[in-house]
């Protein structure tokens, strides 16, 4: 179910908050019951009791916890396989694929599609998710992991919180950070008056991106980031701090192009989405005495927007690093 919102009528002014929810949504009380416990009810932005008393005007929002796996239902759909064997598949995720269920996001979700190719996996890690132990954005593209077994769930789950998989995005940000390496120390937290955006500030979860400038020009820069941490949106926020944003962000972006050379300006305008891809993923293999090195492709809308503003071919990338997985 889809995330509701709506303004109480004086008619329904003194309703018990369960009572209201359950007859406005048409659902059973006790479910209802259960999302205000949860936290996922909330009134006038915040945490409520189920025998609230509404008054008139009251603003209730439900954001419903997604399915569990037992609920959701097998989707045909492509899946761009880099990587498989009897206990992962390695993916290449395309832009505007959401990852898993959620909030507005029902059905159509690579969860959806994953459970079409690989039904074992129902029951593999956590409720309305299974087999995901890490994710991208919507709009990011790029190289994602999956466990097809409790155990290589258990173990990969360990491995990224331990900070053991090396993650490298390339990302296309306006300006020039000025320097070919920089490292970016700046804590997470969730946005305090815009409550689905993160921003920096003191009190968030402690953060660093490592940036490398790979080739500038016609006002934006090729950027090699590599995650030591793995906060919601980290990349984006911490290129906005930096004054980087990304091309194409709708969130955390901004319009950089209108101050550029007109002839560069349409391609970077009408870029849509985020211009960030998860290109190299390295870790241990979670059930063999072995390391993988996996490389998503570049997306050819990268590309396409690097030659259109630059006028020039896209720059040859690093090889990929052969540094021992710590």
């Amino acid at each position: 179910m889809a995330r509701r919102e709506w303004s109480v009528e004086a008619s329904a002014a003194g309703e018990r908050l369960d009572r209201h929810i359950s007859a406005h949504l048409d659902l059973p009380r006790n479910r209802v019951q259960h999302w205000i416990r949860d936290g996922s009810v909330r009134v006038n932005g915040e945490p409520a009791k189920t025998s609230y008393a509404l008054h008139a005007g009251d603003r209730v929002t439900c954001e419903p916890p997604p399915p569990s796996s037992d609920d959701l239902e097998p989707e045909a759909g492509a899946l761009d396989v880099l990587y498989e064997d009897e206990s992962i598949v390695v993916l290449n995720k395309p832009a505007g694929l959401v990852v898993h269920p959620g909030a507005g996001h029902d059905s159509g979700t690579l969860v959806h599609r994953l459970l079409a190719h690989y039904p074992n996996i129902e029951g593999v890690g956590g409720a309305g998710r299974p087999g995901i132990v890490h994710r991208l954005d919507k709009d990011t593209t790029g190289a994602l992991v999956v466990a097809l077994t409790d155990q290589a769930y258990r173990r990969l789950s360990r491995a990224f919180s331990r900070r053991q998989v090396d993650k490298r995005y390339l990302a296309i940000a306006y300006g020039d950070p000025g320097s070919e390496e920089r490292l970016v120390e700046a804590p997470v937290g969730r946005h305090p008056t815009r409550r689905k955006e993160m921003t920096v500030r003191p009190d968030g979860r402690p953060a660093t991106s490592r940036i490398r400038r790979l080739a500038t020009g016609a006002g934006i820069s090729l950027l090699e980031i590599s995650l030591e941490s793995g906060r919601t949106h980290q990349i984006r926020v911490h290129l906005k701090y930096i004054h980087h944003p990304l091309v194409g962000d709708p969130v955390y972006g901004e319009s950089r192009w209108k101050s550029l050379d007109p002839a560069v300006r349409g391609p970077l305008r009408d870029f849509p989405r985020p211009a960030l891809h998860a290109w190299r993923l390295r870790f241990e293999h979670p059930l063999r005495e072995q390391a993988l090195a996996i490389e998503a492709p570049l997306p050819e809308d990268l590309r396409r927007l690097w030659s259109a503003t630059t006028s020039t071919p896209f720059p040859e990338l690093p090889p990929f690093p052969t540094a021992p997985i710590d």
